[in-house]
């Protein structure tokens, strides 16, 4: 007997020894590898270019410490919760947990942080999906939209009215800008006449490049073939009469873009397409030079002054309206596919009949990539209160980081067109088709672009976009 319980205890012995040798083994590797990839992550160190400041003789070399471009919490909650909001719809509902660190802004604070719980830790408040939210988080996006207002500054790269391009780079005050590409004249407007804007680049959190594309666009001197080439001049001057650019590669800089041609615009200023924030309509993930997450998607919308129409649910008998050119095998297939259906109304041409009626009187309405991803059709949507859809892979939907689009559009695969009265009727008949309509009504205030910029508008929602873009890049230099 006492020889069985010796044996018995041997194995025993033996057995933990071999686990606390695993756990040894297992946790020296995790700590190697953690080490391993926090060197790679940020301890990175660039030598630029010296910059040249026609200021002063005196030539120094920057030493860059790049942190992390998004090393924001701002970013990465709103990423989090979009990723555990999809995670748990596929699941069946529930709640959300979302893990997160708190980070420091401008003036030392801590960034909001969500409800967290931890793995054999204590159960924090775990707040539940809602539905109707319209934003991915709203608290942290109304702290975080605070803190943009109180503390976000602006250099604008100066430029007078005795410049010989000062209609490329100095916004154009006379009268209200129209046609698809408002956009970017109404940012700039907006922007220099606001808050946000410093005098003194040393307080700057970004550097603006004011020109314009629309307006080289028809600028004789210039024209569509000449933009890449000024464009190319234009970082080649500011970079030698201005120190700012050197000091981050252009990290800190953006430009506004809405025509298409922005797209290609930087293709012999590669360091801008690169470095640089293109907050862009254009804004496909596959597109030559858009980089998701660096760029930012800014909305297409038509200037409308006056009363915005409505017209109540229940008087929109048709389901859903589409009218278009047919420049894209999308367009054709939605056409081809619904062409003679009457609850489905598809037009490959103008309307005669005023194109408002048909928006006001849909369920939804249908935006189908043309030549590019991004059209007017969705402001329009969303500004007569019918439900956008989504027929455009892969596009980068304005605000994003903001939005939650799923609660007021329906976003439909375009191998999908055939099932899409299927799909629209289903949502109709669920009663979900109220929920999203309540919505794009809550949200048509971040798609309008008013002549004073008023809180949450369009000119508003694309400087939180800049504010959470920042550039987190420390700046040392040496005597």
């Amino acid at each position: 007997m006492a020889s069985f319980k010796g044996f018995f205890f041997m194995i025993s012995a033996t057995f933990i020894i071999l686990k606390m040798v695993f756990f040894f083994v297992t946790s020296f590797s995790s700590t190697s590898k953690l080490g391993h990839d926090m060197h790679d992550h940020h301890h990175h160190h660039f030598d630029l270019k010296p910059p040249f400041d026609d200021q002063s003789s005196e030539i120094f070399t920057p030493s860059i410490s790049v942190l992390s471009r998004y090393d924001n919490d701002a970013v990465r909650v709103l990423h989090d919760e979009r990723v555990l909001r999809k995670s748990t719809a596929d699941e069946g509902g529930g709640s959300v947990t979302v893990l997160t660190g708190s980070g420091s802004q401008k003036d030392g604070g801590e960034m909001p942080t969500a409800n967290t719980r931890h793995e054999g830790g204590q159960l924090s408040k775990v707040k539940p999906l809602n539905v109707k939210e319209v934003y991915h988080e709203k608290d942290i996006f109304l702290e975080n939209y605070n803190q943009m207002n109180k503390t976000m500054k602006i250099y604008i790269y100066p430029h007078t009215k005795t410049d010989p391009f000062a209609n490329i780079f100095l916004p154009v005050n006379q009268g209200s800008p129209g046609g698809n590409y408002a956009s970017e004249s109404y940012f700039k407007i907006a922007l220099s006449m606001s808050h946000f804007v410093t005098q003194d680049p040393s307080e700057a959190d970004l550097f603006f490049l004011p020109f314009s594309i629309a307006s080289m666009r028809h600028d004789k001197r210039i024209g569509v073939g000449g933009i890449k080439t000024f464009i190319k001049d234009y970082i080649f001057n500011i970079s030698h009469k201005y120190p700012f650019w050197n000091r981050t590669g252009g990290a800190d800089h953006f430009y506004v873009a809405c025509h298409s041609i922005g797209r290609t615009a930087m293709e012999e200023a590669p360091e801008v397409r690169i470095n640089a924030i293109q907050v862009v309509c254009s804004s496909s993930y596959f597109l030559q030079g858009y980089t998701a997450h660096k760029d930012a998607s800014i909305p297409q919308i038509w200037p409308r002054p006056g009363v915005r129409p409505t017209r109540h649910p229940s008087k929109r008998e048709m389901l859903a309206f589409y009218a278009g050119a047919m420049n894209s095998r999308v367009r054709e297939s939605l056409v081809k596919t619904w062409i003679n259906d009457s609850e489905i109304g598809v037009h490959q041409t103008r309307l005669k009949t005023p194109y408002s009626e048909s928006l006001l009187g849909s369920k939804f309405c249908i935006h189908a990539k043309g030549f590019e991803v991004n059209t007017a059709r969705i402001g329009d949507a969303i500004y007569y209160g019918c439900v956008p859809v989504v027929l455009a892979d892969h596009y980068d939907l304005p605000f994003a980081d903001i939005l939650d689009w799923n609660s007021f559009s329906v976003v439909v695969s375009t191998q999908d067109i055939e099932f899409l009265k299927r799909i629209l009727n289903k949502i109709v008949d669920s009663d979900e088709y109220m929920k999203l309509q309540q919505n794009v009504v809550q949200v048509q205030k971040h798609f309008q672009w008013n002549q004073i910029p008023v809180d949450f508008d369009t000119f508003y929602m694309v400087m939180y976009e800049l504010w959470v873009r920042r550039s987190s890049v420390r700046i040392h230099s040496f005597n």
